[in-house]
């Protein structure tokens, strides 16, 4: 029965192993990884440089366009935040195909000679002699065999190795995070009308001190921010501001927006802060 040669198969599964299948398919994926790593921090890096500013404190604090028009007669500046009106990159790779295919052509032959020689030498000698009455003789046989066998065998095996590797890697606009998305919604809530000189506001310009005399005053400068420090109260007299009112006069607390008034004397008082000013009368 004929012997199957197991040469070719063993080559192509010694030569399929020894391809590096880590390297082919862990380098696309490492490098996906690595691209994923660098887009996020881009992202990073655009949200703190065109959005944010420091603000001394080793923090950050969101930048914010401002555009001025017209309301009402008057001349309104919209403030809104920076990243709430252009595009944050967030790209993020979606899918990535790995498509390998790998050929090997493995090949053995075998050839086998063998050469055979036979030699056969046989010889006779004989000898006769006569002596008087006495004959003499002797017979001389000589014989050679030679053989000779030559063999030679040849065997060649053969394979090669070829294989082709398509890597598509599909990326675009992912989602916006989760943490972000709660950021950009903060944000649209702080988008607000600012008056360009600032924005003045008393709870009663006429308080009566039988009711207890008091009034709340805010002031929102011009950046949209209360200041309740820039609030000034004033002895209105001759239709200017007089001297500042002092504490026997009325009593003042302040908070984060404003200063709570509580007045004891009756008359006219001007309150000023930025380029707003307004007149509250005080009665009994």
């Amino acid at each position: 029965m004929a012997t199957i040669d197991t040469t070719p198969s063993t080559i192509a599964t010694n030569a399929l192993q020894s391809l590096p299948f880590g390297t082919l398919i862990g380098g696309p994926l490492a490098a996906c990884v690595e691209a994923q790593a660098k887009a996020a921090k881009s992202s990073w890096e655009f949200i703190r440089d065109v959005g944010l500013t420091d603000n001394g404190d080793g923090g950050h604090k969101a930048v914010y366009v401002n555009f001025e028009y017209r309301k009402d007669g008057r001349s309104v500046m919209l403030s809104l935040p920076l990243l709430t009106i252009v595009p944050i990159p967030y790209l993020a790779i979606r899918e990535i195909e790995i498509a390998f295919k790998a050929r090997i052509s493995a090949a053995a032959s075998t050839s086998k000679t063998d050469h055979k020689s036979l030699a056969v030498e046989a010889g006779m000698k004989s000898k006769v002699g006569f002596n008087a009455l006495v004959a003499s003789g002797s017979v001389e046989m000589s014989t050679s065999i030679s053989s000779k066998k030559d063999s030679t065998a040849t065997r060649d095996s053969k394979y090669s190795v070829e294989y082709t590797m398509d890597v598509n890697v599909k990326a675009g606009q992912d989602d916006m995070p989760a943490g972000m998305a709660k950021v950009l919604e903060m944000l649209n809530s702080s988008i607000d009308s600012i008056d360009t000189k600032g924005e003045l506001h008393v709870s009663d310009q006429v308080v009566s001190l039988a009711g207890g005399g008091s009034t709340y005053i805010s002031y929102k400068n011009n950046e949209g921010y209360y200041a309740p420090n820039d609030i000034k109260l004033y002895e209105y007299k001759d239709n200017h501001a007089g001297t500042i009112v002092s504490n026997d006069d009325c009593q003042k607390a302040s908070d984060d927006s404003g200063v709570l008034c509580v007045f004891k004397k009756e008359g006219f008082y001007c309150v000023k802060a930025g380029e707003k000013m307004l007149v509250i009368n005080v009665t009994k």
